[in-house]
């Protein structure tokens, strides 16, 4: 948990990006979650904060299984983690100037690490199209106001985009370094917005297969 964030351009899975070999960086996708959300940030509305629009290209998308676990303060953590993988995707995918989304939902090493992976995605002129899936999701309260997310993701049906020619490879099949296991630490800020603070990978993790 204290570990600096570590990100992958191995998130595009379905032969993505630079793929590491190392067992410290994957994001694993196996699990069997029973309900499914698209698009997890509910209006501002409904829970008072005013939040920056996160909306994702038609042809990429997160799949976030599980639903709510019926305890309203894990389900406000998972909410904005979610929000956070959204806004993260919409970084690579999206091509803006700035995106508030990613500073309103990341902080510390997180945003530091968040910042790096689009880099990295932007100096190769490269994104992905396709569906990320986050399974087996679990948060742990650590202390008032910092809380631990771990899920797995699995990438195997993304697949890398060039910027220049707007060609996508569909041609390299998924492998396991397509998956990972994901655990974030996350303080409430005084918002009230659980932020991603920190992230740590372990790529090609078998329990998330």
């Amino acid at each position: 948990m204290t570990a600096a964030a570590v990100l992958s351009l191995s998130a595009c899975g379905g032969g993505g990006g630079d793929s590491k070999d190392t067992d410290t960086d994957k994001i694993a996708g196996a699990g069997q979650g029973d309900k499914k959300s698209d698009a997890p940030s509910p209006k501002a509305s409904e829970d008072g904060v005013d939040r920056p629009e996160v909306k994702l290209p038609k042809d990429v998308k997160n799949v976030f299984e599980g639903g709510k676990t019926g305890d309203a303060k894990k389900d406000a953590v998972l909410a904005d983690n979610e929000r956070w993988l959204n806004s993260l995707i919409e970084a690579v995918t999206v091509d803006a100037k700035d995106h508030p989304a990613l500073k309103f939902y990341g902080s510390g090493e997180a945003l530091l690490s968040a910042g790096e992976y689009v880099q990295g995605f932007k100096e190769k002129n490269k994104s992905f199209i396709g569906t990320i899936r986050y399974y087996d999701r679990q948060v742990t309260f650590l202390k008032e106001g910092v809380a631990a997310v771990t899920y797995c993701k699995d990438g195997t049906k993304t697949y890398p985009k060039d910027l220049k020619t707007g060609k996508v490879d569909r041609s390299i099949p998924g492998s396991a370094s397509d998956y990972a296991y994901v655990n974030t630490r996350v303080k409430k800020n005084d918002k009230g917005v659980w932020q991603a603070d920190s992230v740590t990978s372990t790529t090609g993790a078998k329990k998330c297969m």
